[in-house]
């Protein structure tokens, strides 16, 4: 019997276990100096003089962001539909209500377009989603964030490593940037994320408030060699901080950022290659020179195939085949729909988008073997 191949599945080495062996045997658990190296690391990656924050995940991160931005109850923050739903419950994490727009038919990002529509005088940000790690087109954004007093926060859960116009994403002049490394994205470790700014404002805000609003990191009053017990809270913070064994994980997946994003290119180009004249409409193209992270690879079945896409996902798994679907709109979700009474109809490419959908396997672990039999099994059901 032939092995299933799964959706996703991470890519850890000897390197990320013997640096969770060194943390485990070091006695330093929870955060510790292992974080601290990455953020360290981290911040060089991305370059242009950020600042990075270790966080649990970057769910966290957002709602870090958006609280040091001053975002509070009443205010609105513009977001696109087509996300996952933390995108959008951070902002009621703090009383304030999202406000949801439509995408952009070929990227499937955030329509630029249609975001000065919506500003009301209760608009405090905008929350820009990389989707499936293609950037979305951030300069129109820009101009509108600068001309009606706004704050971007991009929400780069997929988008490490990512370039837009050059550079990468996290580098740009947006108010803060979050990153994702759950269990199935380029560099995983578990459960964790990373915030970048280059407010130093920000980044302080965000440190302190990480760790239940003290004034003093922990592992600096831990590791101290004189007396240094004493520390103040300062403001009602969280439980955001990450460890240091996600960290021992984060510093090698890190070193491998490229070579993992360069091997899911090669299954892209692969996925590309074989499908192009077949009913679908394919991922689109990269603009110039920039690089697309591929965290995500994603078809859509065109009119003329009379299956649905879930028989098509159905038949996939007879197939020994995971695919799955990235997203259900947030406004077809219960309680978005009803606490904001959308209807499905009001965002018209996310719901046609969304019904014809769907994420093939696209992770380093899979080999050449693999992906042939992704492709013979697209083509055999689109027959």
């Amino acid at each position: 019997m032939t092995e299933f191949l799964p959706f996703a599945l991470p890519d850890i080495g000897e390197e990320e276990i013997a640096e969770v062996l060194d943390s485990l045997r070091s006695g330093w658990l929870t955060t510790g100096p292992k974080t601290k190296r990455f953020e360290t690391d981290f911040a060089e990656f991305i370059g242009n003089d950020v600042e990075a924050i270790a966080v649990n995940s970057a769910t966290s991160g957002l709602h870090l962001a958006l609280e040091a931005l001053g975002v509070g109850v009443g205010d609105e923050v513009i977001t696109t539909t087509y996300t996952f739903t933390a995108t959008a419950e951070v902002i009621r994490y703090l009383g304030a209500n999202p406000v949801f727009v439509d995408i952009d038919p070929q990227t499937l990002n955030i329509d630029p377009t249609k975001i000065e529509a919506v500003i009301t005088p209760k608009t405090k940000a905008i929350i820009p989603v990389h989707y499936g790690g293609l950037a979305a087109d951030m300069q129109p954004i820009f101009n509108i964030a600068r001309k009606h007093n706004l704050k971007v926060v991009e929400d780069a859960a997929h988008a490490i490593p990512t370039t837009y116009k050059g550079e990468l994403i996290g580098s740009l002049e947006s108010d803060a940037t979050v990153y994702s490394f759950y269990a199935t994205k380029t560099i995983a470790t578990g459960e964790g994320g990373m915030l970048v700014t280059r407010n130093p404002e920000i980044a302080q805000r965000c440190r302190v408030m990480r760790l239940h609003g003290i004034s003093r990191d922990a592992f600096d009053r831990y590791t101290s060699t004189k007396p240094s017990w004493h520390y103040e809270v300062i403001a009602p913070g969280f439980k955001y901080n990450m460890t240091d064994l996600a960290a021992s994980l984060g510093i090698h997946q890190l070193k491998k950022a490229w070579m993992l994003q360069q091997q899911r290119a090669k299954i892209a180009a692969l996925y590309d290659e074989h499908l192009q004249n077949l009913p679908l409409i394919l991922p689109p193209k990269v603009p110039g020179d920039d690089i697309h992270s591929w965290h995500l690879y994603v078809i859509r079945l065109d009119d003329t195939v009379k299956i649905s896409r879930n028989s098509f996902i159905e038949q996939m798994a007879t197939r020994g085949i995971g695919c799955s679907v990235h997203y259900i709109p947030l406004h077809l979700h219960p309680y978005w729909r009803d606490t904001y009474n959308l209807r499905p109809e009001d965002f018209p490419i996310a719901l046609s988008t969304y019904e014809r959908i769907v994420s093939l396997p696209i992770y380093t672990r899979m080999t050449l073997d693999d992906v042939e039999r992704a492709i013979a099994a697209i083509k055999e059901i689109l027959a």
